[in-house]
């Protein structure tokens, strides 16, 4: 399946139904009177977090969705019913922007979380509303009520636990397989991950955690190189990233500080994040080079990188436990409040229609 991220969609609730015009016409009742039934609602345009969907992929082939007028008033009284709803299913993780794509309306960010983006109009009433003393026979009826609409943007942003950064070949997707059911592509030629990929990794019973690899920066990520820092927003909600090297380059400390320098241009946080240095590849080096290339990295993080080896397996249950370790600070900080059903609903500007 195509992985897609990103999708702007128009969306627009339904029109409420038109009230009736109707007059009881029964042979024995003289005199009937008005009995003309109101309009029902629109259609509302709702957007559901839904477990088991990881792209955006039906909005690449879709992008208008409008929801059902309301049935129109009929004689005797009889209401319209409410016209269909319809439903935005989306991953988790998933955020609605407006139309300008930088003011976020909405972060989908747990299973089952469902918002009214959208209010389907009221339906008019119907003759039977407007009779009294004065005006005993009414002939009009209210319209229904015109429907919202606007487009917006669809973002999805990974839920993970950790995230994996570093050069393209510095071994991520090799990893990310070793410690996980995930089949990331691997391959010995630069930019091998083209999308982001996530791998579920089990230490125990009861320690669970998902990691994310995403695609390899390069210098001037920031301006648009290679892929660009668009991926990073998939490791914007991790607890920490862990920051691997290829040991089996020559300069490891240029390495790491290009990463760095991506990270800090990015922002939103991520250069703040925990993060776990390893040096990887370990299995291709000998012990006086894992050594000299260690004190290296120390020199210029200030802190021990860890050794690993994807292929071998060397380190890498010491890294997942510490990494596991971050995970585990983040879950003690966070405060889940089970939430009802939210009808929240996002008005329109007056006077705005899509251009």
């Amino acid at each position: 399946m195509k992985f897609l991220d990103q999708a702007k969609i128009y969306i627009r609730s339904g029109n409420g139904g038109a009230g009736s015009v109707s007059f009881r016409r029964e042979k024995f009742i003289p005199n009937g009177g008005p009995d003309g039934g109101d309009g029902g609602k629109g259609g509302d345009i709702w957007v559901e977090a839904a477990d088991g969907l990881n792209t955006l992929i039906d909005y690449r082939y879709q992008q208008h969705f409008k929801a059902q007028t309301g049935h129109h008033g009929q004689g005797r009284q009889m209401h319209g019913g409410k016209g269909e709803d319809i439903v935005l299913r989306v991953p988790v993780g998933t955020q609605v922007l407006d139309e300008d794509k930088e003011t976020v309306l909405l972060d989908m960010d747990r299973a089952g979380k469902r918002v009214k983006l959208l209010a389907g109009g009221n339906g008019g009433w119907g003759n039977t509303r407007f009779k009294g003393p004065v005006n005993q026979a009414p002939t009009h009826a209210n319209p229904g009520q015109e429907g919202q609409e606007r487009w917006i943007w669809l973002r999805l942003k990974l839920i993970a636990d950790i995230g994996l950064a570093g050069l393209p070949n510095a071994g991520k997707s090799t990893f990310l397989s070793a410690v996980s059911a995930a089949k990331p592509k691997v391959a010995d030629y630069p930019f091998t991950t083209l999308v982001p990929n996530l791998g579920v990794v089990d230490l125990s019973s009861t320690e669970r955690f998902v990691i994310a690899d995403i695609p390899g920066l390069i210098e001037g990520a920031s301006e648009g190189a290679g892929l660009g820092t668009r991926f990073l927003g998939h490791v914007e909600r991790s607890a920490s990233l862990i920051h691997l090297i290829d040991g089996t380059q020559d300069d490891v400390v240029d390495a790491y500080r290009i990463i760095r320098g991506e990270l800090e241009a990015y922002g939103d946080g991520l250069a703040e994040k925990a993060e776990i240095l390893a040096l990887n590849k370990i299995d291709s080096l000998s012990e006086e080079e894992r050594i000299e290339k260690a004190d290296a990295l120390e020199a210029a993080a200030g802190r021990r990188p860890m050794l690993v080896s994807g292929v071998s397996g060397e380190g890498v249950t010491e890294l997942l436990r510490a990494a596991y370790a971050e995970v585990r600070k983040l879950r003690g900080d966070r405060h889940v409040v089970a939430e009802e059903e939210d009808d929240t609903v996002f008005e329109t500007p007056g006077g705005w229609s899509p251009m």
